[in-house]
C-alpha cells in the first residue's frame, strides 16, 4: 500500500512559479513510477508529467519547456516544479504512482492540492 499527499498549491499570478511536492509512504515508493495528473473544471483528469523508477521522464504537449518533474527516492517523494504559469493550468493537481508503465491507470493516488492562476 502505497499513501501519497501533496502540497505546495496555491494561488500565484500568471508568469509565476510553484512547486508541488508528493511525500510517499513506505520506501517501496521507489518501485514505483511517479506521476502528476491534474483535472480542470468541467474537463477530465489529464497527464501532466510522468518520471519513471529510472528517472526517464515525459510531458503533456501544454507545459513542454515549462513544467519539471523530478524524484527523490531518499525522502519518498516527487516534485513538479511549474514555471510561467498560466491562467490554463487553474486545476486541480494529482499525485499518482504506476507499477506498470503500460498502464494508463495509477495504482494509487493523492488526495489533489488547488492550483489557482487568475486570468
Amino acid at each position: 500500500q502505497v499513501q501519497l499527499v501533496e502540497s505546495g498549491g496555491g494561488l500565484v499570478q500568471a508568469g509565476g512559479s510553484l512547486r508541488l511536492s508528493c511525500a510517499a509512504s513506505g520506501s517501496i515508493f521507489r518501485l514505483y513510477h511517479g506521476g502528476w495528473y491534474r483535472q480542470a473544471p468541467g474537463k477530465l483528469r489529464e497527464l501532466v508529467a510522468r518520471i519513471t523508477t529510472s528517472g526517464s521522464t515525459n510531458y503533456a504537449d501544454s507545459v513542454k519547456g515549462r513544467f519539471f518533474i523530478s524524484r527523490d527516492n531518499a525522502k519518498n517523494t516527487v516534485y513538479l516544479q511549474m514555471n510561467s504559469l498560466k491562467p490554463d493550468d487553474t486545476a486541480v493537481y494529482y499525485c499518482a504512482a504506476t507499477w506498470d508503465l503500460d498502464s494508463s491507470i495509477p495504482d494509487y493516488w493523492g488526495q489533489g492540492t488547488q492550483v489557482t492562476v487568475p486570468s
